[in-house]
């Protein structure tokens, strides 16, 4: 059966110099969007919100596409946040809780490494959460991204996708390198022999999370320069959509 995963193509490259050029294109309409949001450019007033989820393989380029995307943005109009395991206190509350606190507001942005996903991919796989638990989880996240994007949020979701011959050598690169063992844990090396109980988990979630409001984007890492161009003009073209489509209407910055 042909699945979202094997139809992307992961063959997909681009040469160093349409790499750079694209990318600093990009880069450079998402500093006039984002400060057309933010109520710096135009007429002061505030934008919606633009949230933008990573979640992908490990060493699939979360944390390099994520990099490019906030390089041309002035950090204070932007905040990068990171999720691992939740904490014992976190476990006492629903799984959504802890995402609440950093979602933008109105002319504001977040990218978030790795999300409220977990509780159906690593959380599912692992046995973190009961079959009960991640089986609903599928709802609620559709109920509550269909929540803040009916009040105007943008939400753009990711997934770097990476073959496990790609994901090996960087595995293997990581652990030839000082500066960079610390990126390779035990756990990622769990992770592989598992394969394909996430690929299953990977599909469940890309056919039942993928909305019309908060789409899915699988992007092809293998080659890593073309997918930070694919992330950020990606993001580039769904602002740009939803604020020429989208019915938004600005808000005073005051």
């Amino acid at each position: 059966m042909t699945t979202r995963l094997s139809r992307v193509d992961l063959s997909a490259r681009l040469g160093k110099r349409e790499a750079l050029e694209r990318l600093e294109a990009a880069q450079q309409r998402l500093l006039r969007l984002r400060l057309l949001l933010g109520g710096q450019l135009g007429e002061g007033k505030l934008g919606p919100p633009l949230c933008v989820v990573f979640e992908g393989w490990d060493a699939s380029g979360k944390g390099g596409a994520i990099k490019r995307l906030v390089a041309p943005l002035d950090p204070r109009h932007v905040r990068v946040s990171q999720f691992a395991a939740p904490t014992y206190d976190e476990k006492r509350h629903h799984f959504l809780k802890r995402f609440w606190a950093v979602l933008p507001g109105w002319g504001g942005m977040t990218v978030l490494d790795r999300s409220w996903y977990g509780r159906v991919l690593v959380e599912r796989v692992e046995g973190f959460a009961t079959k009960e638990q991640w089986g609903r989880a599928y709802q609620e996240i559709v109920e509550f991204e269909r929540t803040i994007t009916a009040e105007g949020m943008i939400l753009i979701k990711f997934w770097m996708h990476v073959s496990p011959e790609e994901q090996l050598r960087r595995f293997n690169d990581r652990a030839a390198d000082p500066l960079r063992t610390w990126k390779l844990t035990a756990e990622d090396w769990r992770n592989r022999d598992r394969r394909e109980e996430y690929e299953a988990a990977i599909e469940d979630m890309l056919k039942k999370t993928d909305k019309k409001r908060a789409r899915w984007h699988v992007v092809a890492g293998d080659n890593k320069a073309y997918a930070r161009v694919a992330v950020l003009e990606q993001v580039c073209h769904t602002v740009e959509g939803r604020l020429s489509t989208g019915g938004y209407d600005l808000r005073d910055a005051d």
